[in-house]
């Protein structure tokens, strides 16, 4: 999954790229601030991929990590690097690692527009 999660600044650091700390619900990243520079510390924002896209009121911000954090998702999100490795060690492997599986019947429910099988 890739959302994009809000974020409240906590530090901006100008420089040839303008970077901040983002507290995701205690969690503290660094984060590409150069696609907001109406954003300053205190301000909420939205995240995706470690860079800011746009700014947000903080009841947004505050009511979607609280969604969040319940659907599970948050934690999914911004786990640690060791943490990623360990999930994929554990992860049980792909039968078609290159993508050449095709679904079977069982698996497809529908098509979508383009006539592509839509899985379960």
């Amino acid at each position: 999954m890739c959302l994009a999660i809000p974020g409240r600044v906590e530090q901006i650091t100008e420089g040839d790229v303008r970077m901040g700390r983002v507290n995701f619900g205690g969690v503290v990243k660094n984060v590409c601030l150069d696609y907001v520079p109406e954003v300053v510390v205190g301000d909420y924002t939205i995240v995706h991929v470690g860079f800011a896209l746009s700014r947000i009121d903080e009841k947004t911000a505050l009511e979607t990590l609280d969604l969040f954090e319940k659907m599970g998702a948050l934690e999914e999100e911004l786990a640690g690097e060791e943490e990623i490795f360990a999930r994929a060690a554990s992860a049980q492997p792909s039968p078609c690692p290159d993508g050449s599986c095709e679904p079977s019947a069982e698996d497809v429910r529908s098509v979508d527009q383009a006539g592509r099988p839509v899985s379960k």
